[in-house]
């Protein structure tokens, strides 16, 4: 079982702006079971977290030349533009958190819907072997 602060993957990867100019920003993501974190090149400012419960999925995968380009879609529909290198495979990486994640999540909501309804049940057999 991988603990939410478990590090699988640290590395240099690009975020295009949304400035008019849509520049390439080199980050250091940093990717844990439950989200992405994007440290900006500059000391002292705060990363920027992609929590994979407001991720919807990797699209858009393409590779040119030493570049492989993603877009990560998240829940309200927004895309976010990155770029790694062809042989960081940060796109694969990503993709196989989010689907652990959304997995691992799947798994809590049916054992919840389970003891939800075992619980919802229990009166109802008590009530019927009363007198």
């Amino acid at each position: 079982m991988k603990t939410p602060g478990e590090v699988l993957r640290e590395g240099e990867l690009e975020k295009r702006s949304d400035s008019l100019f849509q520049l390439w920003k080199k980050k250091r993501g940093v990717l844990t079971p439950d989200r992405l974190r994007l440290f900006p090149a500059g000391p002292g400012t705060r990363p920027k977290e992609l929590r994979f419960h407001s991720i919807l999925k990797v699209d858009c995968v393409e590779r040119t030349g030493k570049y492989v380009y993603f877009t990560i879609v998240t829940t309200d529909h927004k895309e976010i533009d990155f770029r790694c290198a062809g042989e960081s495979c940060w796109n694969a990486a990503i993709t196989l958190a989010l689907i652990d994640f959304q997995n691992r999540r799947a798994l809590q909501d049916f054992h919840s819907r389970q003891q939800r309804d075992a619980a919802a049940e229990q009166p109802e057999a008590q009530t019927a072997r009363a007198p």
